[in-house]
Formats: structure tokens, sequence, C-alpha cells
């Protein structure tokens, strides 16, 4: 197949002007670097321009909208910042679209060709022909090969020539020029626009100052960042507990730190990504007459508020914040403090009878205060980090007070508590969560996870089983009624529940514990023994238990709940209301009054009772007149059987007549019981 070449126009740039924009251009190294434990990361270049110059800064395509969301720029000696230039980032598709020649279907030659009518252009094929396309048809024509004949479609080029119209096979076209200046520009623009967006690693912006004379300027902007994590080492010693903090910062980009001023932020400030790199085009609503017009619904957004949490920090540490605040505020983040060198120490050869001392060779290297809300560590001295490598940085190495515990709770081990560390923070510094490795006595203990501790508060960690202490817990309840009353004819009851969690603590080891239990929080009980706790959370209560050596002590925890309940007299029982008149808990009143309703509920049922006997007897009657009339039509009323049953069906109708006046006075009577009792459950109001 021969091979098609389109000869396009570019539009030139003279070498003086190129040459002179690259004079102007200047190179501004990363110089500061703020992360934060949210995710982000401030980034600041700083150098010197000299009158009209371009900085250029190289950035991933998934960085830039955090760029442009908050790219700050100073010129300090009293130039101006013009503008920031960036590549466009409109959807292929639709750029593709705003040119002359439109490409954006992955048009093939013909199809290309037809956008082109009109246009001149010289095609060789293979003699030079100079003509304006009128248009590209398809023709079938039969093909014979081998004998066989196959019908083809080949496109044929229609031009417009001096000599008339002409029309030439596309497969023998060797080559093909645009006269046109202007549509061969708009073509290898488009062509440059394709291969642009191959590129998305990496794009430029470009800011460019004016002014005159040399000048600082600065260049400050976000961007996403791992988060900065950190590690601990927790050395327990009867004389000195020492913690020692590490940062694990890394450096993710595609320039090299060298010389730059590092500092980690603790705090957590919100960041989100908004796409203001992609141009936004909003749907235009078509104008119809107004007959037809109609709004739109709205949608708003939710809004949701915060409430930031307390801290409250202990009185004996606040004169030593304050001096520490003030000093890590009178530092300049420019200045480079010498680092202070530890005398040369082995870590550890791993005999038991050496200490482990971890100020020896390692010493933080950061300053640490509070800025603003948030807690802030600044490096010292400048860092070197080679871009796509990772660094561990000593940020805390100080003593701090740790007592060792047991940490008892029966959902987490039932038989066995953990040995654990109740740790105080009294380093002034507010710490990031993170893993703690435990060294006691030398030798590696087990391994801890802690929480962000602020300065002044205290935390327990829990690091390895301690199989020295047993525990054996037990529970048991009780319920008992303590008192009622009535209201209106209610009887409300009062109930208390009693709950007793026992735990039997041994100690087999040969020296004390003191264990924490850590005893499930309910907000319905009420915490009746122990009086006191040494912690509360919003989950369990933690107590403090001593435990000689090879002793065994037992901590009983006693919870009361109360229970209401309410009971209708009216349509309880009187074997029920005679049980809780009888119930000592109850008042006298409370009972005495309970009995009298009782003594009047019997006199109701009792009435109830009989006119129940009364109308069962009439029903029986009724049913049995029934069974004689229909005999009666049987056996006819004349017979000697049927005078008979007119006999018993007579006396039967005096019976239901004595019946039914028995049962309306038992009526009345039941009403006027019933609204004597209800009268008196009205009015009846006891304590």
């Amino acid at each position: 197949m021969k091979k098609l070449m389109l000869t396009m126009l570019v539009v030139a740039v003279s070498a003086g002007t190129t040459l002179a924009a690259e004079k102007a251009k200047v190179s501004l190294p990363v110089t500061k670097v703020v992360l934060f434990s949210s995710g982000v990361g401030y980034f600041e270049h700083y150098g010197s321009v000299e009158g009209d110059a371009t900085a250029t800064l190289m950035f991933k395509t998934d960085q830039i909208n955090d760029v442009l969301k908050s790219m700050v720029l100073i010129d300090e000696d009293g130039g101006t910042v013009r503008s920031v230039n960036y590549a466009s980032r409109d959807p292929l598709t639709r750029a593709l679209k705003s040119f002359a020649v439109d490409i954006s279907g992955d048009p093939d030659l013909a199809q290309l060709l037809k956008q082109l009518r009109g246009a001149q252009v010289i095609i060789e094929a293979p003699e030079k022909i100079t003509g304006k396309i009128l248009g590209v048809e398809f023709r079938k024509k039969e093909l014979i090969v081998g004998g066989t004949t196959t019908i083809i479609t080949e496109a044929v080029l229609n031009l417009v020539t001096p000599g008339g119209i002409k029309s030439i096979g596309m497969n023998a076209v060797a080559n093909l020029t645009l006269t046109d200046e202007k549509l061969a520009g708009e073509l290898n623009k488009a062509l440059a626009l394709v291969i642009e967006s191959h590129d998305t690693q990496r794009k430029g912006v470009d800011i460019r100052f004016t002014g005159k004379g040399k000048r600082r300027v600065r260049i400050g902007y976000i961007a996403e960042t791992p988060v900065w994590k950190t590690s601990y080492r927790l050395v327990l010693d009867e004389k000195k507990n020492t913690l020692q903090g590490w940062a694990i910062v890394e450096n993710t980009s595609d320039v090299d730190w060298s010389k730059v001023g590092l500092s980690l932020v603790s705090g957590r400030p919100i960041s989100f990504i908004q796409d203001l790199y992609t141009p936004l085009y909003l749907p235009r609503p078509i104008v119809r007459p107004e007959l037809y017009a109609s709004l739109k619904p709205r949608r708003y957004d939710e809004g949701i508020a915060g409430k930031d949490k307390e801290v409250r920090d202990r009185p004996e540490l606040l004169e030593r914040k304050k001096s520490k605040s003030q000093r890590f505020e009178a530092e300049s983040a420019d200045r480079a403090m010498a680092l202070p060198r530890a005398p040369g120490a082995a870590y550890a050869d791993g005999r038991a009878n050496r200490k482990l001392d971890l100020a020896k060779g390692v010493q933080s290297i950061a300053s640490a205060g509070k800025v603003g809300e948030l807690f802030h560590f600044a490096v010292r001295d400048p860092v070197n980090l080679a871009r796509r490598r990772s660094a561990m940085l000593p940020i805390v190495n100080s003593p701090v007070k740790a007592e060792k515990v047991s940490i008892y709770n029966r959902r987490v081990l039932a038989k066995h508590p953990l040995n654990g560390v109740q740790l105080i923070n009294d380093t002034d510094m507010k710490l990031l969560g993170g893993p703690i490795t435990v060294f006691d006595g030398g030798m590696y203990a087990g391994d801890a996870q802690i929480g962000n501790l602020a300065a002044g508060d205290k935390r327990l960690l829990s690091y390895a089983i301690d199989l020295n202490m047993t525990v054996d817990p037990s529970n048991s309840s009780t319920t008992r009624l303590v008192s009622g009353k009535i209201v209106n004819g209610t009887l409300y009851l009062r109930r208390l529940s009693s709950y007793v969690q026992k735990y039997v603590l041994k100690n087999k080891a040969e020296e004390k514990r003191a264990v924490i239990v850590e005893h499930p929080y309910n907000s319905a009980r009420k915490l009746v023994s122990p009086e006191k706790y040494e912690e509360k959370t919003p989950a369990l209560y933690r107590f403090r238990v001593a435990v000689a050596a090879g002793k065994t002590e037992t901590l009983e925890v006693k919870e009361e709940q109360v229970h209401h309940s309410t009971v209708g007299i009216l349509n309880t029982s009187a074997s029920s209301l005679l049980y809780y008149s009888r119930s000592g808990e109850i008042s006298k009143k409370v009972r005495e009054a309970l009995a009298k309703a009782v003594l009047l509920k019997n006199e109701l049922v009792t009435l109830q009772r009989k006119l129940g006997e009364l109308v069962n007897r009439k029903n029986v009657i009724e049913r049995g007149q029934d069974r004689l009339r229909r005999n009666l039509n049987t056996v006819g009323k004349t017979s000697t059987l049927g005078r008979r049953y007119l006999g018993k069906l007579s006396k039967q109708e005096d019976e239901i007549e004595k019946l039914d006046a028995q049962i309306s006075e038992l009526r009345v009577q039941v009403e006027r019981k019933r609204k004597e009792l209800e009268d008196y459950l009205r009015k009846l109001n006891v304590d």
C-alpha cells in the first residue's frame, strides 16, 4: 500500500524571540515543606528573579486542581505577578471540534477530504495536479484474480481543475498538499493537541513576574502527599522511663528536596479537591414562549456543623506549656540550629544486664509548639531527601511518666489481664497516634497502639498477656418491689434491680500488681459500689485494685436500676390487687386503699357472678322451650303428650318472667357497684 503524506504548514517563531524568552526563565527550588496528617502538604519555592521573568513549575496532572485552589504568589521587593498560565484541559473531543478541520472522530482520509470541500490542493497521482476538492465518492468495480471476479469499492477524489473535473482514485494519490495556510495551520494545531493529550503525567505552570532589578519571590501551594506517620519506642525502667518518637515522611514528588526546611503538623485541617482544571460548560436552557416555561427545582446541599473536642490541661503543666510555646514562637523558621551531638554508644549487645538508653546516639531534631489550632514540629536542620525516597526523623526523645499496670477486660480476655502501661504525656507536645514498641528490662516486651495524645493526657497501653495474673469473673442479679402509689385509679409501681459483678484476682507473681479492671458502663444503671472509680469513658468504668504477691483480692461492682410499671386497678384481678395490698414495701396508706378497692371489687365480682348464673339459667330454659315446641308440632296440641308439653311451656314462661325481673335488678346493682368503685378510684390519690 502506498504511503499517503499530508504536508502541513506550521507557524514559525523567530529564533531571537525564543532566545529572549529562554533567558527570562528562572528556576525556583523547593525551600520549605510542611506536611499535614490530613494527607496534604504545603510546598514553598523561593529564589530571585531579575526584571521581567517567568518561573515554570512542573506538576502531575492530578495535582493541578490543588495548585489552582491554593497557590500563593509573593514578589517581596516591589514587583508584581502578571499572570499564571497553563495548558487548558478542555475535553479533547470538544477541543478538536473547535478547529476548522474536525478530527475528533478519528476520520479516515476520505472523511477528512469531505470536510475540505472547496479547498485547493496539490496532489501527485503520480503527475502533479492542482485543483479544488469537489467531493469524494465510492465506486464499485470488478476485479478478476485467477479467473475469479471480485467486486470491490474504491474511494475516488473529484477535483475541479482548470482543465475540467478530474476523478482520481485514492490509491493512486502519493502526496497531497493543502495550499490554504489557514486550513493547514488548523489541521496542524489539532494534531498537536492530540499529541499533547497523550502526556497525562506532567503539566507546566508558568508564573510571570514583572518588575525592575533583582527581587525575591515566593511561590506556595498545597498538594496531595502521603500522611506522615509516627512510631514510638517506650523503655520502662525503675528510675526513668523514656519515650522516643520517630516521624516517617515520604518524598513522592518528582524533585529532590535539597536543604529544605521541613515542618510536620499533627492537626487535621479540612481539605478537599475541586475540579478547577477542566473547563466547565453549563447547559443553557432553550427559551420557549412563556406559556411553556417552567422553573426547575433547586437542590440545596446539607449543612453540617461540628463541635471541637475540649481538652483540659493539667494545672501543673500550664506554665511549662506557656513557656514552651513562647520559646517556639520566638524561633525563626529560616534559622538553622546546630544539632546536639550525643556521645557514641552501642544500641544494645543482647546481654541481660545492659540497660537500653535511648538518649545515647539519638536526639530529637525538631522544635515543637502550637501554631493556631494545630501542633507543629519544625525540624531544626535543613533536610535533604531524594525524590521517591522516605526517611525516619527523630522528633521526640524525652523522659515520660509511665506506670506498669495489668489491664483486665473480660470481653477482651476472660481469664487473664494484659500487661500494660499507664502513660502520662508530660512532654509538652501533642503526640500523633501510632504504634509503640515497648522494652522492659532491656528486652523487647511487646507492641502497643496509641491514639492522638494531647499534653497532660493520660492513656493506657497494653502490650502482652499477663500470665502471672488470673481472674475469675461471676455475676448475679435480683429484683424487688420497693414502692407504689395510686393516682386516679392507676397503681404506679417501682421495682429495683440489683446487679453484682465479682472479679476474683489472683497474683502468682513475685511482686505486687496494680490491676486496672475495666467494667462495662450502662447509662440506665447507677453505680453503688465501689463509690469511686479511677477513670470513666463513654463505654466503661476503670477500677484500680492492688494485689500483693501471692495473694488474692476480690472486686465487687454493684449497680442498681429502677424499673417503673403501671397497673389499672379497675381491670386487674382482685387476686393480683390482694398481692400488692400485702406487700410490705408499699406504704400502709396505699395498702389500705388497695384493700378497700379489693373489697369493692370482690362485691362487684360477686354481683357479676350472680348475674351470670341467672342469665345462664334463662338461656338453658329458653333452649328447652325450643325443643318442646318442636315436639309439640310433631304430636299435636290435642294429644295427651301435646297437652303435657303445653303445661311445661306454661310453667317455664312463669319462671322466665321471674328470672327477667331478677336479672334486671342485678344489672342495676352491678352498675351501681361499678360506679361506686369507679368513683372511689377516680378520687383516689395515695402515696
